[in-house]
C-alpha cells in the first residue's frame, strides 16, 4: 500500500507560481511512476506530468511544457509540481497518483485509470 498526501495549492493571479507537494509513505517507490493529474469542473481528469522514481524520465502534457516542472526528493519520498506562468485555464483540482510499472509506457502513464494510488485533491485557482 502507498499512502499519498498532497499539500500546496490555493489562489494565485495569472502569471504567478505555485508548488504542489505529494509525500508518499508505506513502501519504497522504486519502480513506481508518480504522476499529477487535474480535473476542472465538467471535464475528465487529465494528465499533467509524471516521472519515473527509479530514473530521470519526466513527461508532460503539451499545455504545461516549459511552465511546469515535476521533480522528486528521494530523502523525503516526495514529488513536487512547480507551476509557473499560471493561466486561468490551469484552474482545477490537482491530484497526485502512483503506480508501480515494470516498463512505463508513455500512453498508459497518461491514463488516470492506470493508477491505483491517489492522494486527495487540492484546488488550484488562477484568477485573471
Amino acid at each position: 500500500q502507498v499512502q499519498l498526501v498532497v499539500s500546496g495549492g490555493g489562489l494565485v493571479q495569472a502569471g504567478g507560481s505555485l508548488r504542489l507537494s505529494c509525500e508518499a509513505s508505506g513502501r519504497t517507490l522504486s519502480g513506481y511512476v508518480m504522476a499529477w493529474f487535474r480535473q476542472a469542473p465538467g471535464k475528465e481528469r487529465g494528465f499533467v506530468a509524471a516521472l519515473t522514481w527509479s530514473g530521470d524520465n519526466t513527461y508532460y502534457t503539451d499545455s504545461v511544457k516549459g511552465r511546469f516542472t515535476i521533480s522528486r526528493d528521494n530523502a523525503k519520498n516526495t514529488v513536487y509540481l512547480d507551476m509557473n506562468s499560471l493561466k486561468p485555464e490551469d484552474t482545477a483540482v490537482y491530484y497526485c497518483a502512483a503506480q508501480w510499472m515494470t516498463q512505463p509506457h508513455r500512453v498508459t502513464m497518461r491514463a488516470w485509470k492506470t493508477y491505483r494510488y491517489w492522494a486527495q485533491g487540492t484546488q488550484v485557482t488562477i484568477s485573471t
